[in-house]
This record gives structure tokens, sequence and C-alpha cells, in this order.
């Protein structure tokens, strides 16, 4: 039964990946099956990435996810019941002040680590909801994760 419903999520996802969808998917489940990952590289040794390792680069190039789609189909996987979903959210500075080519740096609040220091860097930030299926345990199901740009307002 429990089989039957993964097939039919993978399924529905699968179909919301846009162009380049196969690879995609198999780099979803390199990333989701693989340890640890350094590199690109690292994900194209995956078993479950079974293309040669140009494809990683075709499926992050044409993929064009239908994101507001795919986080439906997520939101449908959490049980309903009596309780409560548990949300959390998450902003993360990714610092990078020596990128001066980088596009769309933002000042960023981060952790000062230097005493005496503001706590901003200069960078790109992301943010992440996920749902929390249990109330002790370890672990979250992203919802959403995404850069936040320089042209968003914040509320």
């Amino acid at each position: 039964m429990k089989s039957d419903k993964l097939r039919e999520f993978r399924q529905a996802a699968y179909k919301l990946l846009g162009k380049a969808h196969g690879a995609t998917f198999e780099l979803t489940d390199a990333i989701l099956t693989t340890r640890n990952a350094y590199s690109l590289a690292d994900l194209s040794l995956s078993a479950f990435f079974r293309r040669k390792w140009p494809s990683i680069y075709e499926a992050l190039q044409d993929s064009r996810p239908k994101r507001n789609k795919l986080m439906q189909l997520y939101i449908k996987q959490i049980p309903t019941s009596e309780r409560r979903p548990l949300l959390a959210g998450d902003h993360t500075a990714w610092s990078r002040p020596n990128a001066v080519t980088l596009q769309e740096r933002t000042i960023e609040h981060s952790v000062a680590g230097i005493p005496g220091n503001k706590p901003i860097t200069i960078g790109q930030g992301y943010s992440t909801i996920a749902w929390v299926p249990e109330d002790s345990g370890s672990w979250a199901l992203p919802l959403r994760h995404e850069r936040i740009t320089s042209a968003r307002k914040s509320n």
C-alpha cells in the first residue's frame, strides 16, 4: 500500500519538473541518497544517477520545475489529523563578501564571528519552510527553499 502511494507521488512529481525531467529526477534521487557530495561529479557517481555526468548540467540548466504545483503536491502528503501541522521557517545567509561579480548580492544578517563586528555580511539570503512531522525527532520535510533576491520586499 505505502509503495503504491510513493510510486504515485513520484510520478506526479516527475510530471512537474519541466524540461530534462528524467535527468532532474535522477539528480534528485542522487542528492537524497548521497551522504556526502562535495561536487556535482560526486553526485554523478551515485547508483541512482544512471546518466553520464554532463546530464547533471543539462538538468540544472534546462529544468524549470512548476514550483507552486510541486509545493501543493508536497502539502497533500501532510496527513490531516486533529492537530495542527508544525511548520518551521528559516533564513540562511550565504556569505560571499569577496565575490564581487556575483549578481544580486545583498546585505544579510549573520552571526558576528569577531567580537565588536556588526552582525551582517554581504552575500545571498535563502529562505526555507519545512513541515516537522513529529514533536520529537530530528528531521523535517522541506516544502520550499528559495533564494531571496534584492527585488523582493519583506512584509
